[in-house]
């Protein structure tokens, strides 16, 4: 079965020190102006650490709800990848009853019930703010989980991987569905700017299906940085999957 955990680590079996998304934030507030740019090794292992964290923390496994109440940004990818890596279902909508939550805004934070606190920094050791006990605080604390992962249980194709805009994908389909509705050429690097969470994940997906990787813009530039940064990191498609002349 060609589920969504594999497309990452038959990515990294081929070539796990090749970039595989390089993140340019330029969204107004403390991590304005980074660049991160994650290996398919690198990648992987915060995939590891987060999967191990799911099932030894909250016993995370095939049938579990993880909603994701995330801005797009490369932490949204190594959370979704480790949902899925234990075999798990993420939800981007929010409507279902979760069995824990994983957010990048306190605010959001459930009254009730284990959840996650990711803080966007590359450099942060902290969410900086006092937590509950059911929270973790996801800077503070993941690093201390495993670089090596086995999952506990391994899922059914029928099992739900994706609840995305009222649609649910399952791990045996999802993959080759989103490939379908994402066509991008084999080996493409592709450019993709301010994308929706749901277009993050759907597009990571079909593009490292194909041996390729990402460029993702977060927030508003000129055109003329754009330009110039997308030429400088050898972008040859854009997210529509049309080639660059």
């Amino acid at each position: 079965m060609t589920d969504p955990a594999s497309v990452l680590s038959t990515l990294n079996d081929r070539d796990s020190s090749a970039p595989r998304v390089t993140c340019y934030d330029d969204v107004p507030g403390p991590t304005a102006g980074e660049r991160i740019e994650l290996s398919g090794r690198v990648l992987g292992t915060w995939v590891s650490k987060a999967g191990n964290a799911l099932q030894e923390e909250w016993d995370i496994e095939p049938g579990s709800v993880v909603r994701l109440s995330m801005q797009p940004h490369w932490r949204l990818l190594y959370w979704a990848w480790a949902v899925w890596s234990v075999g798990a279902h993420v939800d981007l909508d929010g409507d279902l009853a979760a069995d824990l939550v994983v957010t990048d805004d306190a605010g959001s934070l459930p009254v009730d019930g284990p959840a996650v606190l990711v803080t966007r920094g590359a450099l942060a050791r902290s969410a900086g703010t006092d937590l509950a006990d059911s929270v973790m605080d996801e800077a503070a604390e993941l690093a201390s989980f495993g670089d090596d992962f086995a999952a506990w249980q391994e899922p059914d194709e029928e099992d739900l991987a994706l609840t995305l805009g009222g649609t649910s994908l399952t791990h045996g389909a999802a993959v080759a569905d989103v490939v379908a509705e994402v066509p991008v050429a084999k080996g493409a690097r592709v450019h993709l700017v301010d994308p929706t969470a749901g277009d993050l994940l759907r597009t990571a997906m079909a593009v490292w299906a194909g041996g390729g990787s990402l460029v993702l813009q977060l927030g508003e530039v000129d055109t003329e940085t754009l330009t110039r940064r997308a030429t400088s990191e050898g972008v040859t498609a854009d997210r529509s999957g049309d080639q660059r002349g």
